[in-house]
């Protein structure tokens, strides 16, 4: 069965944050204070989650990506992940990380059938990461990426959001990695995701700006294509790069709605047909009321018709309530 919104886009990709904890503040994500805390009792289980991978494989959803918080935060972790390698249908399951507590974690992730993990890392400077994570160690980071590596979650994609008067003096020191070291990294446009963040016009960087910087201190783009990737971002190789690529998403200049082809689970249950507008649909209900498939592949069918054909940033509309740590990125 194939999936389909009302505006002919395919629905193939599911995103489900497992955990709103995070043992990292970064300053785009999370006020200093961090976020209230849900009882884990309205966190959904494992058991409720593989539900609705399942219910979604038989919607044609095939790749999965697990989130936070941080998900590599939640206890059992390689569990979920052994359970979920097993749904029939889907075919990527991938991991978005801080990358902190990967070390010790990246082989046994890789054997329970992870196929491959993005990285968030914002800077290559030691006192700038704990400024920018409010307590995280760049080393923890760096040892989570060469795990990664060598357990084989390839490709390792590292993304960057690049903020003005933080780290934008660092872009041109990423994209000289993915020629010397093979790195993929990406760029990503700072979005305006609730209040509690620390987000300002004056801090965002448009792509464009970011793609010049490379163009005239490390040289020209070229179109590459990556090995998998279920997501918007537009990749390039930087000249006598063997391997790494630079890749570019950018939800506010030129941002990708008429593609957008997922949808969310939060922590606590809640679908979301967009990132960006606050429309939710509350499954945990649904799985705790009648713990059926057939209502639960009801609800997801439900989410996918409600997908709105774009989000509104350009008309300064931006979703409140939850920060980024919440909805899962």
């Amino acid at each position: 069965m194939r999936s389909i919104d009302d505006f002919g886009r395919p629905i193939n990709y599911l995103r489900v944050s497992i955990t709103d904890r995070c043992n990292l503040r970064c300053v785009y994500c999370m006020p200093p204070q961090g976020v209230h805390q849900r009882d884990m009792r309205e966190i959904l289980t494992f058991e409720e989650i593989e539900m609705v991978v399942r219910a979604a494989a038989e919607l044609g959803i095939t790749k999965v990506r697990l989130t936070g918080g941080e998900p590599l935060a939640r206890l059992g972790v390689v569990d979920l992940v052994s359970m979920l390698a097993r749904v029939p249908g889907i075919d990527d399951l991938s991991m978005t990380t801080n990358g902190t507590l990967l070390a010790d974690k990246a082989k046994a992730l890789a054997q329970a059938g992870l196929n491959r993990v993005n990285i968030s890392l914002d800077t290559l400077r030691p006192d700038r990461f704990e400024r920018i994570t409010r307590c995280g160690r760049l080393d923890d980071a760096l040892a989570g990426i060469e795990a990664a590596k060598a357990a084989g979650l390839n490709p390792v994609k590292i993304n960057m959001v690049v903020m003005r008067g933080f780290n934008d003096d660092e872009v041109v020191d990423f994209a000289r990695l993915t020629v010397d070291r093979g790195w993929h990294v990406r760029y990503i446009e700072m979005m305006p995701i609730s209040s509690g963040a620390d987000w300002s016009a004056d801090t965002y960087v448009p792509i464009a700006e970011i793609q010049k910087w490379i163009a005239e201190a490390v040289g020209p783009l070229q179109p590459a294509m990556m090995k998998q990737g279920n997501g918007p971002a537009r990749y390039y190789r930087i000249a006598n790069a063997q391997e790494g690529t630079v890749g570019f998403i950018s939800p506010i200049t030129e941002h990708f709605c008429h593609s957008c082809n997922r949808l969310r689970l939060t922590a606590d249950g809640r679908l979301r047909p967009c990132l960006l507008a606050n429309v939710e649909l509350d499954l945990r209900a649904v799985l705790r009321s009648s713990n059926s498939p057939e209502a639960v592949r009801d609800y997801l069918g439900r989410a996918i018709r409600l997908k709105p054909q774009k989000h509104h940033l350009e008309e300064h509309i931006a979703p409140q309530g939850r920060t980024m740590s919440e909805i899962g990125g």
